[in-house]
Order: C-alpha cells, then structure tokens, then sequence
C-alpha cells in the first residue's frame, strides 16, 4: 500500500482512464477532443509504470525513467499535433474529422 492506496485502486483507476481515452478517441468527430483523448491514454500509461515499478523493485527508478519518456513523447506529439491541426484549420476553417476528408484529392 502507497499511503492507504492499494495497487489494485490505482490499476482499476489507470484501467478506467484508458478505457476512457480509448472511447473518446473513437466516438469523437472533433479532432482537437482525439488528441486529448490519446493524451489520457499515454497519461495512463505512465501512471501504470510508476506504480507497477514502485511495487514490483521498490528501490530503483526503471518506472519513473519511462514516465518521464512518455510524457517528453507526449509533450512533442502534442505540440506537432496542434500545429497540424492549426494548418488545417487555417486551410479548411474546420477541426472536423469529416471535413478532412475534402483533402484526399
């Protein structure tokens, strides 16, 4: 137990975030709510190793490292992604995903 939290509180919370993510991702049309859902995933993530890594080798940072990665990875992601979507808005005037579809030909 970390603090009066056990590991399966945390897992069942980090298991209903992704699953949240993965549902926003597909049932929304708007993509700036997609690049948010995609971003509670990798949130979930990284929750998963800190905590897995914190029981399973209670003295070593292997968990901690990859969080860190994951959010450096989700940082760039973000910030390339709301550029893309900025460009396409400049061009289109819609963050609709059935807008996009104008720009296949």
């Amino acid at each position: 137990m970390i603090n009066g939290v056990s590991i399966y509180e945390i897992l069942t919370l980090t298991s209903i975030m992704f699953f949240i993510g993965v549902y926003g991702f597909f049932t929304r049309k708007n993509l700036i709510a997609m690049l948010v859902s995609v971003e509670l995933i990798l949130n979930s993530a990284a929750v998963n190793f800190v905590i897995i890594n914190k029981y399973m080798f209670p003295g070593k940072l292997g968990g901690d490292i990859f969080s860190i990665f994951i959010i450096a990875v989700a940082a760039a992601e973000t910030a390339l992604a709301l550029a893309i979507i900025i460009n396409l808005y400049r061009l289109i005037m819609s963050v609709k995903t059935k807008d996009l579809e104008t720009m296949k030909y």
